[in-house]
Formats: C-alpha cells, structure tokens, sequence
C-alpha cells in the first residue's frame, strides 16, 4: 500500500488522476490485489470504542461528593441503631447509582448507530466482472457501480455518471436531492459543492453512475464525524454543576461546625466526650439533608412524565433542568424548521402569480392567484385564462416526471424525486378533475435530465391526438429554446417577454426557492422520438418556485422563543440565499445577517465568539462548523441547545448542553447522541419542554428552598441549646423522625407543582447562576433564626407552665413539624403571593403530605407504645392550637417579608429600565 497516493482532496482531482494514483483500471481491481489491500486496510467499519467494564462502569457512579455526605449520613444513623433511616438511605445511594449506570456510555451507543448506516453490500467491478460482496470488504481503488435506491457504501471519486442524483441531507443538510458529475471542483470547496464525490451512508435517489473508492471506514466522512464525536467533551449540566458546588461547600460546613461543636463543648465546657459525640451525630443528622437527592430524583423524573405528554422523551434526568435554563437554541433548519420535503409554494403564468397552498405530498390545497400587478383578486373575467393556464402546467408538471405519490396511512409519500413528488403534488392541486384524464396519455419518449442541458423533456399523446413534447427545467435552459408564452391551445400566445420572465426568476430565487420553468411544443403525429435534443419553437407555459417549507408550528415557536428571552440561530448546510430566506420567513431577528462555513473559516475562535451572538443564520456548514459556533456560545456563557436529526448534528447534540433530536426523521445517531427526542418532530415542543424545563427548575428550586431552611433550623436549635448550656429542644431520634417524615412528603409533594405565571416571560437564567444565592442563604438564615424562636419559645412556656423535660420536648417536635407545613404553603409560590385561593386550595400531593404527616404525628404523640420509642407525652386541644398558632405567625412573617423583597426588587428593576431609557 505505500505505493498507493494518499494524499487528497480527491474532489480536486480528475477522475483518471484518481484511478492512476489508486493503480486501478475501469475494470477494477483483481481479485488478489484487493485481498492483499483489505488485509493492509482492514474492513471498512467504524472501529469500535474500548468498553469500560460494567464493575468499573457501576464503582463509578459512587464517585462524587453529595454521594460521600451520604453515606457518612447512612454511618451516622448506623450508630445511632436506626437501621431503617440507614437503610432508607442507602437505597437513595444505589437508585442514583443505578440511574447513572443505565444513562453511561451515549457516545459509544451514538457511535455504533453511525456504523450501522453503513450500507450491508456493494456491487462492483472486479477484473471486468460484476460482483456484489459486503460492503465491509470493499478497499481503496474499488470501482463501485451505483443504481436509484442504493445506500454508498464508502466514500467514492464518480468517474461515470448518468443523471446521478443524491440524498445527502444526513451529511449537509440540504433537503433537495444533489445533482452529481465527474468534473472535479476546488480544493476548499464546501461538502455539498463536492459534486464529484459520492458520501458513505448517502442514498442515491435517481440515475446511474459509477465511483472509485477512495475512503473507507473511519477515513469517510462518517467516519470523521464518528471520531470528532468520541472526541467531543460533554459538559455538566448546570444542575449537576452546582450541586456537586453546594455538595461540597455543604460538607465542609458540617464538618467544621460538628467538630468546633466537639472540641469545644468536650475541651472547654467540660462535657463527657461520648455525650459530646452522640449530640454532635444529632446536629449532624439534622444538617445533612440526605433525602435530598431522592427528591430532586423524584422531581426530575415527574418532569420526564410530563415531558412525555408533551412528545419530548428525557433520555438523561438533568437535561429537564437544562432545558429550563437555555438561552440559545441553535436549530437544523432542514426537517427541524421544514418539512424536509419540496413543495411548490408559488407560481408564476403569463397573466398571474399564485400562491400554493396545502400539507406535505397529499395532491390537496388551496392556489391564490392574483395578477401580475399584484392585485388582491383575479377578476371574473380573468379567471378563465388562469384556470387554463393552471391546467397547462397541472398537464406538464404531471407528465414530464418519473416519480409517483403514494397514500400510506393518510400520509402522502413520494417514490422517486422529492421534486417530482411536489410537482406532482402540485398538479393534483391545479387540476383536480383532470388527473384521471393523464392516465389516458401515453409516452413515447424521454430525454433524462442531465448536467450538459438541464433540462427533462418527454414525449406523449393523448390516445390518438396531436403529440406534444413537455419540457421542464431550468428557465436558463429552456428560455432559448422557447419563443412564444402562453399555452397549447394556441390562444392568448405572444412573443417571449425575456426580461419579465428574468425578473420574475430572480424575485422568486431571492426568496430562496428553486425555480423550474414548464414548455410545451407540439410535434408531428408521426414524431416516436425525442432525439438528442428536444425541438425548439417551444411554448413557455410558466415557472413553478419550490422550496422545503417552513413548519407553521415553528414559525409560533420561534416568536415564543424570543418572547422568553431566547435567540434562536439556525445551522444548515443548506446556500445562504434559501438559509435567508428561511430565516424571514419563520421570524429570526437577524435573517439577512447570514455566516456561511467559509466565513467562518477565516475567523478564529476569538473573533467568532464575538460575531456569533448578533448572527442568527449560518449556511453551507459542516459538522465541525457546527461544533465550533456550539462551543463559541458556551463560551459567552450561554446554555446551549441543538436540535437536529441528522448524522452531520451528532457532534454537536452531545457537546451542547441539551441536545434535541427530531424522533420520526431524525437518524439513529442523532437520537443516540441526544439528550431528549422529539416524538413528533415539532419544534414547538421544545418551546413546551422548555416551560416544563422551567417548572421542574423552579420545584427544584422550591424543594432545596424548603430543605435547607427548616435542616437549618433544626441544626440552629442543637447548637443555641449547647452554647447557652440549655437542655436539648429534641432528642437525636426525635431529629431523625422529623427528617424521615417530613422529608419523604412535604419534600416530594413540591416535585409536583404546577407552572407558575409568567414562567415563560422571564429571562433565561445564567451558567453562572449560583442554586445558593444571596437570596436563598437569607431566606436560610432568616426561616432559621424563626425557627430557633420558635422552638425555644414553645419550650419556654411549657417549662413555665410546670410540664415535664418529655412534654417540652413534644411541643417542641410538633412546632418544628408544623412550621415547616406552613412553610411549604410559602414556599410554594416564590415569585408570587401566597395569600391567593389558590395558593391556599394547594395540590393533591400537598394534601397527601399533610394528611399523612398528621396522623403520623397524632400517632407519636398520643399512641402510647410510640410514646415510649419517641420519649413524648399527650399534648392538650389548647397547647395544640399554640402550636399551630406558631406555624401561623411564622408563614405571615416570611410572607410579609417576601412581599417587601419582590416590591423594591421590582422598584429597582424600574429604576434600571428607566435609566437605560434615558441614556
């Protein structure tokens, strides 16, 4: 093989520089020299990723901070013989660790997705023979031989063409099949100008060819992007990056206060160290919050429920949070912002322009005409010339084409040319009466579209009627050959306007959309051939303007995007005129602002970091273009998600924050190496995932708002009593109750919150964002100092009153577990009031909560077996309703407080906006 030339690109080189720098004929290669090859070369499959084993895959869950608190947690209430805690406990440690295990290894699953679009067998040429053998076998210097329907198996320099067309859109996006040929191109030219070149995974979708492989494996462009995705970094989310922060800060925390606590009490107050050490194990598990973890499990996995109505499908718990917290979608537009199908949107006759209506393929819609001086109707007495007119082309469009419509399950699906399949369309639509009619026309001849004159042209009659040739193609080519406009019938004809037919092809081209123009010309009956080039004296029928139509759907998406603070970029292989276009169309800010993939070659990060936030269009891309612009954006501190669904998006799905892939026509790979799927493929339901990205951020939120506080003020009330010397509110089992019951339902009823108002109105928070902020460690404090009030209040009166240590100590416990009910009924609403109806009615799940921890306490409190195992008493009607007196005064409190802090926060927002407004 060191004789072989491996030097590239071999896009610019000619097709027999290529077979001479391969030592291959047109005849292919025989058989020995092609087995010698592939043993040098190896198979042409993507190599597969070294495999972590599964006990080092599972050990590997463990390792993270939060996990360690927990299991020190887990040793704590060991010691204290609370075995059932203990084992609550570690069962929250083995379910985290089970979910990590499950979600480990996407990009060796996006990988081997990638392999398996590799097509399972080839045809080609051996020594002069036709041979079909595993397309794993083929090597370098192959002649591979090409047909409509086949998948490429490797990446191929075209020798022979024979009106050769591909479907590449896995690799650039472009919905519209490429045209191919032999003429080589420049060296930088981008991927979907290399016409000369066929790709691996790629689908021929019409005409014949054959190609010299020139890569095979990992050296395709599959294979590149195979290796750019093991090489992507994937980043944290945000969540789990500030957890692991807060895990770590929490931890130190502790420590350093239960061993303070420790070594003073023991060394300078003289206490007995083993009581020390058990009061210390007490304050420890009242700091840590370890069902913590299980609640934000459990609210992250009620996100995905939800989610799941909404057709996105969580495939990694913490992208629910991630998504609440994008600030940038960058969007594929092909089959993500369009259809990914042609249709003719618009159409232009001699007397009218029209726009076509209607769904996908299905041969129905409404056309809207209009004069060419745009006015708003078509008169009555125009509209006869407009209905012939619609038939003409509805006659051409039907019978000038290979393809066919099929309905399958009320969906309409093209077999053949994706064009083709929306003329024909097309035709349904402008002549819905006349369609059984063409089945009566038969053909007589073809003239294949082809590179050299652009143009398709057959030849038909209507049973024993005058003969026609029907033209289409582009108006360049057929404009000459055409001297007359008008139709058949030979009424209404007049001489070729060329400067008005021009001008209407440039308007539609500048709306990005591929124009065809249609011709007709009568022949002798006697005429059973086309020939080598179909006749002049043709008449110009009209143009037809096709193009991958935007979803509506998005178009509303997109507005609700920007509406919640949220820029929407689009990414697409696709030319910058139709990416532009696009871009108008479904509302982007800067759609005339348009970074094609050369453009961005010749910026280094700096510059593009810079650039890339006030572009929101970037055309004739590739795979790693749309990795950099991912990573520019992160590095402004934006959270990033990507939407694609083809091979060419996987790279940078997994290197996003959220990574979306489109379920229905998105690839294997995309899918794999994404973080949600899209049932539907409807861009609107990210804007929905998004909102309930935001809820379950929001309830996260709530739930470490609600933990911290009240393990705060439980852990306030062991320490005031140590330092001031005072008996203990509560004792260290009593602790342990209020976490387990507490925990296990007030804690998980707010994973079941509802949406507040105006979710979608707020700005997208930053990467920066801290889950701990100033406001939080003062509602921490400020809800734990009122609950070192509390508690000790309660105590002091039922000392004064002459009760017992025992019933001190059981006011005590049911004060803290009835402020914290009434501060969840607070901490439901954080950025509202609380004092609404419906704030008040609260959830079902709330309920619950407080049912259940209602009977459980009851039952502690007056059951006397349980009385002895919690060291409590009987608690009269009176001292009870002090107790709820207190829960009451704390929620009005923090309420008031609340209030206070949103109306100046608001007054300084305002400040701030009139300001700017002023300067």
């Amino acid at each position: 093989m060191a004789n072989l030339s491996t030097e590239g690109p071999w896009h610019s080189r000619s097709a027999a520089a290529t077979l001479e720098a391969l030592r291959v004929s047109r005849d292919g290669l025989p058989q020995q020299e092609a087995a010698r090859r592939l043993a040098e070369e190896g198979l042409n499959r993507l190599p597969a990723p070294a495999q972590p084993s599964l006990l080092r895959r599972f050990l590997r869950q463990f390792h993270h901070l939060l996990i360690y608190v927990l299991l020190a947690a887990a040793g704590v209430t060991a010691l204290l013989d609370h075995w059932v805690d203990t084992l609550v406990i570690l069962a929250v440690v083995l379910v985290n660790a089970i979910i990590g295990f499950l979600q480990e290894g996407k990009a060796e699953q996006a990988m081997q997705a990638i392999r398996q679009m590799l097509a399972p067998r080839a045809t080609v040429l051996r020594q002069g023979q036709r041979v079909s053998l595993p397309a794993e076998d083929l090597v370098r210097g192959d002649i591979v031989l090409l047909e409509a329907g086949d998948k490429i198996p490797a990446d191929l320099r075209l020798i022979e063409c024979y009106a050769l067309h591909t479907q590449e859109a896995i690799l650039t996006g472009e919905s519209q099949a490429v045209e191919k040929n032999v003429d080589e191109v420049a060296e930088k030219a981008a991927l979907g100008d290399r016409r000369c070149l066929g790709f691996s995974g790629t689908l021929v979708t019409s005409g014949q060819g054959r190609g010299i492989v020139v890569a095979t494996g990992a050296s395709t462009e599959i294979g590149r992007i195979s290796g750019m995705l093991a090489e992507v970094e994937t980043l944290q989310t945000p969540l789990l990056r500030q957890m692991d922060v807060f895990a770590r800060g929490l931890t130190v925390l502790i420590l350093l206060v239960a061993g303070g606590l420790l070594v003073f009490e023991w060394m300078v107050e003289h206490y007995a160290f083993e009581f020390m050490f058990m009061v210390v194990v007490a304050f420890a598990v009242a700091a840590i919050p370890e069902g913590l973890p299980a609640v934000l499990t459990i609210t992250l996995a009620i996100g995905v429920q939800a989610m799941a109505k909404r057709h996105a499908i969580i495939r990694r718990l913490p992208a629910i949070e991630t998504l609440g917290s994008v600030s940038v979608i960058c969007t594929d537009k092909t089959g993500t912002l369009t259809r990914n199908e042609m249709a003719v949107t618009s159409i232009v006759t001699s007397h009218h322009r029209a726009i076509v209506e209607g769904d996908g393929y299905a041969p129905t819609g409404a056309i809207r005409a209009m004069t060419l001086e745009n006015t708003a109707e078509v008169r009555i007495e125009q509209q006869e010339i407009f209905e012939r007119e619609l038939r003409e082309m509805a006659r051409i469009a039907a019978l000038c084409n290979d393809a066919a419509l099929h309905e399958e399950e009320e969906i309409w699906r093209v077999e053949g040319d994706p064009m083709e399949g929306a003329l024909l369309a097309f035709a349904g639509k402008a002549d819905p009466t006349g369609q059984e009619k063409l089945r009566d026309w038969q053909r007589l001849d073809t003239l294949p579209f082809d590179a050299r004159h652009r143009y398709m042209a057959t030849l038909a009659q209507e049973r024993d009627s005058q003969r026609f040739v029907f033209l289409k193609g582009a108006p360049e080519a057929l404009f000459p050959r055409c001297k007359t406009e008008g139709d058949s019938s030979g009424r209404d004809n007049q001489a070729l306007r060329l400067d008005h037919w021009q001008d209407q092809v440039e308007q539609l081209a500048a709306r990005g959309q591929r124009v065809l123009a249609l011709a007709i010309r009568k022949v002798d009956a006697t005429a059973m051939e086309i020939g080598a080039e179909a006749p002049d004296d043709a008449i110009l029928v009209g143009l037809v303007a096709l193009m991958d139509p935007p979803r509506a759907e998005a178009i509303t998406a997109v507005a609700q995007c920007l509406a919640a603070g949220i820029s929407v970029k689009m990414i697409t292989g696709d030319h910058a005129g139709t990416a532009s276009a696009i871009g108008r169309e479904i509302g982007l800010r800067h759609p005339d602002r348009v970074l094609t993939g050369a453009d961005l070659d010749r910026l280094d990060d700096a510059a593009l970091a810079a650039t890339v936030v006030d572009t929101d269009v970037f055309a004739r891309t590739s795979p790693a273009h749309k990795l950099r612009l991912v990573t520019a954006l992160q590095t402004r501190d934006a959270i990033v998600a990507m939407t694609g669904d083809g091979v060419n998006d996987a790279p940078a799905l997994k290197r996003a924050d959220a990574g979306i892939a489109m379920g229905k026509t998105g690839s294997a790979a995309a899918k794999e190496a994404a973080d949600v799927v899209l049932a539907d493929d409807n861009f609107a339901s990210i804007v929905a995932a998004i909102r309930e990205g935001r809820t379950v951020y929001d309830n996260i939120k709530k739930v470490i708002s609600w933990t911290l506080p009240t393990n705060a003020g439980e852990a306030m009330v062991i320490i005031f009593a140590l330092l001031l010397g005072l008996t203990l509110p509560v004792t260290p089992i009593q602790i342990l109750w209020i976490n387990l019951i507490t925990a296990s339902t007030l804690g998980i009823a707010l994973a079941f919150e509802p949406t507040e108002e105006n979710t979608m109105r707020r700005t997208p928070r930053k990467r920066s964002e801290s889950l701990l902020g100033a406001a939080l460690i003062w509602h921490i404090v400020f809800v734990a100092a009122l609950f070192v009030a509390g508690v000790f209040g309660i105590q002091a009166y039922a000392l004064d009153r002459g009760y017992s240590v025992e019933m001190a100590r059981t006011l005590a416990l049911n004060t803290i577990v009835v402020m914290e009910i009434f501060h969840l009924f607070f901490i439901r609403n954080i950025y509202g009031t609380s004092l609404t109806w419906k704030a008040v009615r609260g959830t079902t799940a709330v309920w619950i909560s407080v049912s259940v921890i209602f009977f459980a306490q009851i039952a502690i409190t007056y059951v006397p077996t349980l009385q002895k195992i919690f060291a409590t008493e009987s608690v009269s009607l009176v001292d009870g309703m002090i107790v709820i007196g207190i829960g009451i005064l704390l929620f009005a409190i923090i309420e008031v407080e609340k209030q206070l802090r949103l109306r100046l926060a608001a007054a300084r927002d305002e400040a701030q906006r009139t300001t700017c407004q002023s300067v």
